[in-house]
């Protein structure tokens, strides 16, 4: 998937908080693709870094995916084409929710 063009509907927009658990709020925009199911029943869920202001939807580019060791799904890393982050980036960028799983990032 990595590499892929995709389209991301955000359900958390940047400056939004968890609707389920309050003490999360997102830093960076957050979503899911349509018509591609995670193991979780839904739709895959994905970052959405390297844009800044909250969106409803965007398309760009799977530059990684986060592996969640102690839980049932993965995490894309949506970014604009052309547009990198270093790992190191990426887990800063997404550490207010992947901070409570143990993960490794494939790119």
């Amino acid at each position: 998937m990595i590499g892929k063009t995709v389209k991301v509907i955000i359900d958390r927009p940047l400056g939004t908080y968890h609707p389920n658990h309050k003490n999360i709020f997102y830093e960076v925009n957050y979503g899911y693709i349509e018509g591609i199911i995670a193991p979780d029943g839904e739709g895959q869920d994905c970052y959405v870094l390297g844009v800044d202001v909250p969106i409803e939807e965007f398309e760009g580019q799977v530059i990684a995916i986060i592996h969640r060791i102690d839980d049932i799904e993965d995490k894309w890393v949506v970014a604009p084409l052309g547009v990198t982050f270093t790992k190191e980036e990426i887990l800063e960028k997404v550490n207010f929710q992947e901070k409570f799983f143990k993960t490794e990032i494939e790119m």
